[in-house]
């Protein structure tokens, strides 16, 4: 056991002098010692339950002969951020959570992880520390939100945003606003769409690193707890068994997830912590294999913000375990491989059903033929971009439009409640990518701005920066090359015309070479915000959206 480096011999009796001083009994020192990582706080609804669920993974660890020692993570509420400076440090906490992680069982020598996360960068953070650290481990996440009900419908926190717009509008008043704030997120939990949170918990079902019901048992039912129990007690299988990250996230089981992604129609986030999560496993994802997969992978699901279902009915419906029924009645997942179950995928979900056809699609009737993201590639996009296609509208797929350009968010968030954008107009944001930015901030504002305003319908939005999940319409974003690295989006000027074609992959500029030479000669970077803190070596160190923005030393 790794824990013995801390525990064994009589080199090590002040270790142990310690570990008594922190309340260990001398039986529990003998035991494996089984990191519980939680990231709970009281400022994320999505974590402010966490206390409950690492007490629950502590009692299954007990029960089957393991140490339970729960250890902090930090989390940032993209919510709570979004639309101020405070989200330039959300992207970029992910590598913050999986150094700390790392730091945390590597320094004190656990013997296995339990992840307790929740939020969005809280997940791929706390994998990736995992599969650096290659130790026995299990994802356990908190669960999703409850649907929120306004006027008798359910709602999530992307209808709360577009309340905004539609209150600019003049489309609600005083007490229509204060009726979506109190009643659109009306439990904790990660917010209750397929958003970036329940994505990636979703995702790591599909990578094989948590068990069934890991990313849709809502995050209030008791049924939430007993899963932590469970996952509790499968650490330690895991650990007897000495099963690894790294034996269970390999290429086949990194296209098992963008597969899965697709059917579920996953935040367009998951396309920057899937090529991370690869990197850590020592794999490079080109984003040309996402579209090759989606070519293929019918798109079954229409959660919110693309539909009216939430993750309370995708769990009732069967779950990710349905889903990935589905696909493998095709032939299009991987199912020989090994999960944390100790079973292999195919025998997990070999008792699935869905349920609810509606929710999820039969594969004979899905939405689409083809999977929910699409990465388009063009003479402004090099290295590629990202939308999510199954929240677009099917008259925006492939259409000619007038840019807009703006520096930074707030400029277009303005423009937009402003009334100074119009149908036929694409906005692009500029310098709000990895390193622009710094920390590829989430366009949520401008693109509910868009949608309560009835716009989205009519206008698309570019930029190098990020979408939330909760974003919808023609949402184009991950730029590659971004502007701050001299791609040729930070090249556009006011009007010029922009040919996009969802279908086919592609985006074009209407804009010679010769003329982008031209304007390259009379580009005048802005200059960075940021003059200190960690968030200046972030913005030395972090590379491009299509690599997903990893550091680089």
């Amino acid at each position: 056991m790794i824990s013995e480096q801390i525990t064994q011999g009589v080199e090590r009796a002040p270790q142990r002098s310690l570990l008594y001083a922190a309340g260990f009994t001398e039986d529990e020192i003998k035991k494996p010692l089984i990191g519980v990582v939680s990231a709970q706080s009281e400022i994320i609804p999505g974590h402010m339950h966490l206390s409950k669920i690492a007490e629950a993974v502590k009692a299954g660890i007990y029960a089957a002969g393991g140490t339970p020692v729960v250890v902090p993570a930090i989390g940032v509420c993209d919510g709570i951020v979004m639309g101020h400076r405070g989200m330039h440090y959300s992207l970029a906490s992910r590598e913050l959570i999986a150094d700390s992680v790392e730091t945390l069982a590597a320094a004190h020598c656990f013997d296995g992880l339990v992840l307790i996360p929740n939020c969005d960068k809280i997940v791929p953070g706390m994998v990736m520390a995992a599969l650096r650290l290659n130790i026995p481990a299990i994802v356990c996440s908190g669960g999703p939100m409850l649907a929120g009900r306004v006027k008798g419908k359910k709602t999530s926190l992307s209808q709360m945003f577009e309340a905004v717009g539609a209150y600019k509008a003049g489309k609600l008043d005083d007490a229509g606003l204060l009726e979506c704030e109190k009643g659109s997120c009306p439990s904790c939990g990660s917010c209750s769409g397929m958003f970036t949170a329940n994505s990636m918990n979703c995702l790591c079902e599909a990578l094989g690193l948590a068990l069934h019901g890991n990313g849709t048992i809502p995050a209030p039912y008791s049924e939430r707890l007993r899963f932590a129990k469970e996952s509790g007690k499968q650490i330690m299988e895991l650990v007897r068994r000495d099963i690894k990250p790294r034996d269970i996230v390999n290429e086949q089981a990194l296209e098992n997830a963008i597969t899965v992604d697709m059917a579920l129609g996953c935040s367009t986030n998951s396309s920057l912590h899937l090529p991370a999560i690869a990197h850590e496993a020592g794999y490079k994802l080109d984003l040309k294999r996402f579209n090759e997969i989606s070519e293929k992978t019918p798109n079954l699901c229409h959660l919110a913000p693309a539909g009216n279902h939430f993750m309370e009915e995708l769990n009732e419906a069967g779950g990710v375990a349905a889903v990935m029924k589905e696909l493998a009645g095709i032939g299009l997942l991987h199912t020989g491989l090994m999960t944390v179950s100790g079973k292999n995928v195919g025998e997990n979900i070999a008792g699935a059903e869905n349920r609810d056809p509606k929710v999820i699609r039969p594969v004979e009737n899905p939405y689409s033929r083809m999977g929910g993201l699409a990465f388009l590639f063009g003479n402004i996009a090099k290295n590629g971009c990202v939308v999510k296609r199954s929240a677009v509208a099917p008259e925006m797929l492939v259409h000619t439009c007038t840019a807009r350009v703006f520096i930074g968010e707030a400029k277009a968030v303005n423009a937009i409640y402003g009334g100074q954008i119009h149908p036929g107009d694409i906005v692009v944001i500029l310098y709000e990518g990895p390193k622009g930015g710094p920390g590829m901030r989430e366009m949520l504002v401008p693109t509910s701005a868009l949608a309560g305003m009835g716009l989205d319908k009519d206008v698309a939005l570019i930029t190098d920066g990020r979408f939330s999940g909760a974003s919808r319409g023609a949402s184009i974003g991950h730029v590659s090359p971004e502007a701050a690295a001299g791609g040729e989006i930070g090249l556009l000027r006011d009007g010029d015309q922009i040919e996009i074609d969802m279908l086919h992959y592609t985006i074009h500029a209407d804009v010679t070479e010769e003329e982008f030479a031209r304007r390259r000669k009379e580009q005048v970077m802005p200059e960075s915000w940021v003059k200190g803190g960690w968030l200046a070596r972030y913005q030395k160190l972090v590379s491009s959206a299509d690599e997903g923005a990893i550091l680089k030393v």
